[in-house]
């Protein structure tokens, strides 16, 4: 699902992944939330819309789509997914949210840390892994 939420648009549009600064992100997404490469000239001029299905799917080469429900394409906007329709607009309403609390975490502190992986680990697992016991699991 493409969508055009105003901060995830802005990382897009300087070219940035997210960071996991904190346990809301992580509740949602596994790591930072990437920005994909910049399409070439001649990938925008030749077929543009499946080149931008294309990097998506590249970006994802070595990582978990279903863990990192949604990317960032430079230039362009935010794109997120999920099991159905419904998840995916959540995923969108999720993703402006966490868009907004990196910036502001970035403008308040000068050097940011990310949240260390292993509490990263708990947030997502609890709620996504083969183990879920936190929120609704299996749903």
């Amino acid at each position: 699902m493409n969508v055009r939420k105003i901060r995830p648009t802005s990382w897009a549009q300087a070219g940035r992944s997210i960071p996991c600064y904190g346990t809301t992100h992580a509740d949602y997404f596994y790591g930072e939330i990437p920005c994909a490469r910049s399409l070439t000239k001649e990938e925008i001029e030749n077929d543009y819309e499946k080149n931008t299905g294309k990097v998506i799917i590249e970006t994802f080469a070595d990582g978990n789509p279903d863990y990192v429900p949604g990317i960032l394409c430079t230039n362009h906007g935010p794109f997120t997914w999920g099991k159905d329709a419904a998840q995916a607009v959540h995923n969108a309403v999720v993703l402006e949210e966490v868009a907004k609390m990196a910036y502001r975490t970035e403008q308040l502190k000068n050097q940011t840390v990310g949240a260390p992986g292993y509490l990263q680990d708990k947030h997502f697992f609890r709620k996504h892994g083969a183990n879920a016991y936190y929120g609704q699991p299996g749903k």
